[in-house]
């Protein structure tokens, strides 16, 4: 949830909230990875005769996917940290780019960094504006961009996503959903300007800008654009999760529910 001024209550939902309407069915990956934690566990062998020891590994199996995600999650802020400090550098703004650096260095994960640089450097990359939180007040929610910037003379809007290496050694692509939260986040239509004060502009790169997903990864990066002929579809379902989130925050803010009742009487 996103408010207006820091310090005053949140009212709209984030662009990732709304898209996380759209749920997907995880528990095929989740029990590969337990199953997969379990055959990997140094302690399984020795365990087998013992149904106390054994009961202790399948339960830490059983919390492998979201030690993962968790692992996951954090490696990625990480990264998009990083990626911040270093447009923070190029726009001579306050940085703190060598605190970043030693935090990769610090978890093994210099590779990103190395593949990041190169990116940006291959791109041209000009950066307008680094993690720009923006608003739409028509529709109901907001959201962060992680860059705005020029490439090619072209005002591009960019989505980081951090990616893990295939069996081919190629980092893998982003799911298709990036084409949605990168559409609404074109559709804004404010920008912050201090969130303290809780001032705001009008958002100006809504027209005439490429959408960009950059796939980050410890072997290499990949980029992708967004299909200008496909982003109608894309916000059309957006605004449809908008809706379903409205109407699911309404019944739980209500707590309805069934209500038993008693037959007639004669």
């Amino acid at each position: 949830m996103y408010s207006r001024q820091i310090g005053t209550a949140a009212i709209v939902p984030s662009i990732t909230t709304v898209i996380g309407m759209d749920k997907l069915d995880l528990s095929g990956w989740a029990g590969y990875m337990a199953a997969k934690a379990l055959s990997e566990d140094q302690r399984l062998a020795q365990s087998l005769g013992d149904q106390r020891q054994l009961r202790s590994l399948v339960r830490d199996a059983a919390n492998a996917s979201e030690a993962y995600r968790d692992s996951a999650a954090a490696r990625g802020d990480r990264v998009h940290n990083y990626a911040e400090q270093r447009a923070l550098q190029a726009l001579d703004a306050e940085h703190y780019l060598p605190a970043a650096l030693a935090e990769l260095e610090a978890n093994n994960e210099l590779g990103f960094a190395r593949h990041f640089d190169k990116w940006w450097q291959d791109y041209a990359v000009e950066p307008i504006a680094a993690e720009a939180t923006v608003w739409n007040e028509s529709v109901g929610y907001a959201g962060t961009i992680d860059l705005v910037a020029k490439i090619g003379g072209r005002t591009c809007l960019i989505d980081y996503k951090t990616k893990t290496t295939d069996r081919e050694g190629f980092v893998k692509r982003p799911d298709d959903k990036v084409i949605m939260q990168l559409a609404a986040a074109c559709k804004a239509e404010e920008q912050v300007v201090d969130a303290e004060q809780g001032t705001w502009k009008a958002w100006e790169y809504g027209t005439d800008t490429m959408l960009l997903a950059v796939a980050l990864g410890e072997s290499g990066t990949r980029t992708f654009l967004a299909p200008p002929a496909a982003l109608p579809d894309y916000w059309s379902k957006f605004y449809a999760l908008r809706r379903n989130w409205e109407a699911s925050f309404k019944i739980a803010q209500s707590r309805a529910s069934l209500a038993e009742i008693t037959p007639p009487t004669q």
